[in-house]
């Protein structure tokens, strides 16, 4: 275990607490934190000993630098930093800046041992883990190892127990999400129902098991990105969507600069520009060792060209928007230094060719004079070669002078046919050095004259520029911060226009964004469902104080309800990372949470229902959702008993309509047509009633897709299963089971009249019955038979 203590000094600079206050302030409030590292992503979470709480984040992406985790330290000032021995450099490094306990079982079981003096005291293990599963996501793998590790250290301090018996567990009285201030709260469920990240197995054979590719999602459709780090940027955007307004204006003016159409030029210059900048902090790390490879020189001078290419363009447009204004003056000289100074000295052809790194000529003259003696050498040498000739044995026909790097000159002769071991090579006045391919190499009285006077210039040249090289890498990486710039900036422009391309693509608008709490959609659309159908019906929503936050949406099956909820959810989302939308026009009053009751991701390791994971998706939402929070619930409580699941539904609705408002938005689809027809819900302004419209033609239920304020009264689930495929004999079945239960049921006059209606349309759209021809004869049919029934039974 790592454990950091933090220095006064160092608090009071991160949390600017006067010095004659910090001491108290310590005592009284002392914050422990845990923090996990691996492949880009970080979870944590911290203990407040002043309110026993734990405080939790899920396993979210941070860059190499640890931005995320800085901006953490700079909110929380903990006194403690906790961390794992084994962790990656990039935490070290951290840590060091600053001044077998965590495995994921271990973790877990610390967990459940930890003391929860709400629950009670005789609870198992076993009846913990739904609890703790509606409070935390157990799934987040970093987030729960840190925790592990948080609690031992804090039990191990004893941390608020200092009266208490030592056998005492500290106690924990509430879990807390932890989110950044302005950085929008989503969970993995809310992440996973909005299909904003899909990986897919690559189609190719030869990377089935090496990586995936990303899937239809909005990620996908969003990502023009033309460098690797500026698809690794966007992907940081969507993971931490913000409210703030300046970052948000900041994004909104580029994008909006880019799609007008004079500026489609200077758009496509860029772009092509991005497409040659490379990771500059990867070609820096690998500019530090030896001997970098020729790849490296290319990539880093192509990249800085194309820096300078960016720099010219951006100064011709308006330099009031931020980011021109940034790349205009972070873009300095240094970096037409560094190109110049590179084009001047690395010889790129000549590299390729001996995969090295060569000098041009008039860089160094000692250079230029030994490589001139090389080219030299292969006429020298014959001349050589010949003299050698007339004074070898007579029965040598030819002879030849050979230049070997590290060895020198050597006489090379043919193997004659009676020379079959190593006595027999030796000649007189000659030394034998070795035999290769039947040739004989000998070092004479003239080869040795050559090495002395010529020596190994081979050796030499290659030190003499590898001098070059070494005096070129420390210029280089002296502007190196000019360069770091680059590649932030760069990312950034990348990802904006990526965003602008996608905007221009697809017809989508810039959003007005305010901070007041009205949602506006009008005319949007599903900015994924748009691109697999050839027509899409688009909608309006509005939510206020004044034109109803609760949106209750009643339709029959298959009619659009989940994708209207998801259609609100990603535009939001959209506006959030500064993206246009897909709509006519939008108004989005900044969110801070954006919470989900949609899909269930069942898992045999959490050992939970489905039933169960979906009442911790509406235990988060409940708990946590503020009036400026985003809800969608589709079908809330269809996985339980009808009366239970209804009761449930109805007893989350009146709350959050209780809330006034502190109300969020709310957009909620259900099946449960008697949560209105029987007057369930409390008589509330915030309350509207939406569903989307279907018409019959002959026996044929055809789905209009529009949404319109009504109820509806029909799931019109039997012409579903007709379109399904279902055997029409079986569909017409069920409906006379429905009928008959209806018409002999004991509590026959309890039956809403609803479901009456409903089953009249099932039978009309069927004719099941043959002796009741209309809907009008059914219904005084069972009329007649209600009122036989409750007379019978009175």
């Amino acid at each position: 275990m790592l454990l950091t203590q933090i220095s006064n000094d160092f608090q009071r600079s991160l949390g600017h607490v006067p010095s004659s206050k910090f001491s108290l302030a310590v005592a009284m409030r002392p914050v422990f934190i845990h923090v996990f590292v691996q492949q880009g992503q970080i979870g944590l979470s911290y203990y407040d000993s002043h309110d026993y709480s734990l405080h939790f984040m899920p396993d979210t992406m941070d860059n190499s630098d640890l931005h995320l985790l800085d901006r953490v330290i700079q909110e929380l000032s903990p006194n403690v930093i906790i961390t794992s021995a084994k962790q990656e450099h990039s935490l070290t490094q951290f840590i060091e800046k600053l001044g077998k306990h965590f495995s994921l079982e271990v973790s877990k079981q610390r967990l459940l041992s930890a003391h929860l003096p709400s629950l009670p005291p005789t609870i198992t293990e076993s009846e913990k883990i739904p609890y703790l599963s509606s409070c935390i996501p157990l799934d987040s793998v970093l987030m729960m190892r840190s925790i592990g590790g948080l609690l031992k250290c804090v039990e191990r301090r004893s941390v608020g127990l200092d009266l208490e018996d030592s056998s005492t567990g500290v106690p924990i009285l509430q879990f807390l999400t932890y989110t950044l201030k302005d950085v929008v709260y989503i969970d993995r469920d809310t992440y996973s129902a909005l299909q904003i990240f899909k990986s897919e197995l690559h189609p190719s054979v030869f990377k089935l098991h090496s990586g995936e590719k990303e899937g239809l999602s909005l990620y996908g459709v969003l990502n023009r990105c033309r460098s690797k780090f500026g698809s690794l940027l966007l992907r940081q955007w969507f993971h931490r969507p913000t409210r703030d307004l300046n970052i948000l204006k900041r994004r909104q003016e580029v994008i909006r600069f880019f799609t007008a159409p004079r500026n489609f030029a200077d758009l496509n210059t860029l772009q092509s520009c991005l497409r040659n900048i490379k990771n500059i902090s990867t070609l820096l790390h690998k500019m530090s060792s030896s001997n970098p490879k020729v790849a490296i020189w290319q990539g880093l001078y192509k990249t800085v060209y194309s820096a300078l290419c960016i720099r010219d363009t951006v100064r011709s447009m308006p330099q009031c928007i931020h980011l021109f204004s940034e790349i205009s003056q972070n873009f300095t000289d240094d970096l037409f230094y560094i190109a110049t100074y590179i084009s001047k000295v690395v010889d790129f052809e000549g590299s390729i060719a001996e995969n090295r790194f060569t000098v041009r000529p008039n860089v160094d003259p000692v250079i230029d004079e030994k490589k001139r003696k090389m080219m030299g050498l292969p006429d020298f040498l014959t001349d050589v070669a010949r003299a050698e000739l007339e004074n070898l044995d007579p029965r040598f026909s030819t002879c030849s002078i050979i230049y070997i790097p590290l060895i020198g000159f050597l006489l090379s002769v043919p193997r004659l046919p009676n020379m079959l071991d190593k006595q027999s090579f030796e000649i007189e006045g000659l030394d034998f050095i070795f035999l290769s391919k039947d040739q004989l190499h000998y070092r004479s009285t003239r080869t040795k004259e050559l090495d002395s006077m010529l020596g190994d210039l081979h050796c030499d040249t290659i030190d003499l520029e590898m001098a070059v090289m070494r005096k070129l890498q420390a210029s280089v990486l002296q502007r190196s911060d000019c360069l770091y710039k680059v590649m932030s900036l760069c990312a950034e422009l990348d990802c904006l226009i990526a965003l602008a391309q996608a905007s221009l693509d697809h017809g989508y608008c810039c959003p007005t964004l305010t901070p007041n709490h009205r949602l506006a959609l009008i005319e949007s659309r599903h900015p994924l469902l748009e691109l697999c159908t050839p027509v899409f019906v688009s909608n309006t929503y509005i939510s206020s104080e004044t034109e109803g936050k609760v949106k209750v949406i009643t339709g029959p099956n298959s009619s659009g309800k989940s994708i209207y909820l998801k259609q609100v959810g990603l535009i939001v989302f959209m506006a959030l990372i500064g993206s246009d939308v897909p709509a006519k026009e939008a108004e989005i009053g900044l969110v801070d949470g954006i919470f989900s009751r949609m899909h269930s991701r069942e898992s045999v390791s959490v050992g939970l229902s489905t039933f169960m994971i979906d009442v911790n998706q509406m235990t988060h939402s409940l708990n946590h959702s503020t009036g400026d929070s985003l809800v969608l619930v589709d079908e809330f409580g269809k996985g339980t008993n009808t009366v239970d699941g209804l009761s449930l539904l109805t007893a989350c609705l009146n709350h959050w309509l209780r809330r006034g408002p502190q109300c969020p938005h709310l957009l909620m689809s259900t099946c449960f047509h008697s949560l209105i027809q029987l007057g369930l819900l409390s008589d509330s302004p915030l309350l509207a009633l939406l569903t989307l419209e279907t018409a019959i033609e002959g026996e044929e239920l055809v789905f209009l897709y529009q949404v319109k304020n009504g109820i509806c009264q029909s799931s019109c689930a039997a012409n579903i299963a007709t379109l399904a495929g279902i055997p029409d004999d079986l569909v017409k079945r069920g409906v006379e089971v429905l009928y008959s239960h209806f018409l002999y049921s004991s509590q026959m006059w309890d039956i809403p009249c609803y479901l009456l209606v409903s089953t009249i349309k099932a039978l009309h759209c069927l004719r099941a019955n043959k002796k009741i021809l209309d809907s009008k004869n059914i219904c005084i049919h069972i009329l007649k038979t209600r009122r036989l029934q409750k007379d019978r039974y009175q």
